[in-house]
C-alpha cells in the first residue's frame, strides 16, 4: 500500500500538471505560438531537458496539422478570391475601356459632322457653310443686279425703239402726206399742161 501510496503521489502531481496543459492547448483563441509556450512552461524539467507527456504532444501535434490544414483552406480560399477579384478587374477594365471609347464616339460625334463620308469640326462646317450661303447670297445679289441692269437696259432700249418707231411713223406720215402733197401739185402741173395744150 505504501507503494501504491508513493506511486500516486509521484504521478499526481504530473496528472494534475497534465490536465491543465491539456485544456489549456486546446483553447480555440490561443495561436501556435502561445500554446507551445502553454505546453514548455508546463512540461516538467529534467535536467536541460523537458518532459512532456505523450498525449500532450499528440494533441499539439493534432492541432499544428488542424492549424496548418486550415491556413491552407484560408489561403487557397484567399487565392481563390484574389482570383475573382482579378477578373472582377479585368471586366471593370474592359467595361471602363468600352465606356471610354463610348463616351470618346459620343463626343466625337457631337463635335464633328460626317458630310458625304467626310468628317468636319462643327467650327469647320459652320465656317463652310457661312462661306457658301455668303458666296450664294453675293452670287443671288450679283444676278438680282445683273437683272436689274438688264432689265433698266431693255427698258431703255424699249423706250428707244418705241421713239424711233413713233418717229418713223411720224416720219411715214409726213412722207406719205408730202408725197400726197406732191402728186397733187404733180396732178394740178399735169391738168395745167394738159389745159394749156387744149388751149
Amino acid at each position: 500500500m505504501k507503494k501504491l501510496f508513493c506511486i500516486i503521489i509521484l504521478t499526481l502531481p504530473y496528472l494534475t500538471f497534465a490536465q491543465p496543459a491539456a485544456k489549456a492547448l486546446e483553447d480555440d483563441k490561443l495561436e501556435l505560438k502561445e500554446r507551445y509556450q502553454v505546453m514548455k512552461t508546463n512540461s516538467q524539467t529534467y535536467e536541460d531537458y523537458k518532459v512532456i507527456k505523450e498525449f500532450v504532444l499528440d494533441g499539439f501535434w493534432k492541432i499544428t496539422l488542424d492549424t496548418i490544414s486550415r491556413k491552407e483552406t484560408q489561403l487557397v480560399e484567399a487565392r481563390q478570391k484574389i482570383t475573382g477579384l482579378q477578373t472582377e478587374l479585368a471586366d471593370s477594365h474592359q467595361q471602363l475601356a468600352q465606356q471610354k471609347a463610348s463616351v470618346e464616339g459620343i463626343t466625337f460625334d457631337s463635335e464633328h459632322i460626317s458630310v458625304l463620308g467626310v468628317h468636319f469640326g462643327k467650327g469647320v462646317f459652320l465656317l463652310i457653310a457661312f462661306v457658301i450661303i455668303a458666296a450664294l447670297v453675293a452670287i443671288i445679289i450679283a444676278v438680282t443686279a445683273r437683272l436689274k441692269i438688264l432689265q433698266g437696259t431693255v427698258k431703255d432700249r424699249a423706250q428707244v425703239a418705241d421713239s424711233l418707231s413713233h418717229e418713223f411713223e411720224e416720219y411715214k406720215r409726213k412722207a406719205l402726206e408730202r408725197q400726197t402733197k406732191l402728186s397733187r401739185e404733180l396732178q394740178n402741173e399735169r391738168n395745167k399742161l394738159v389745159e394749156l395744150g387744149r388751149s
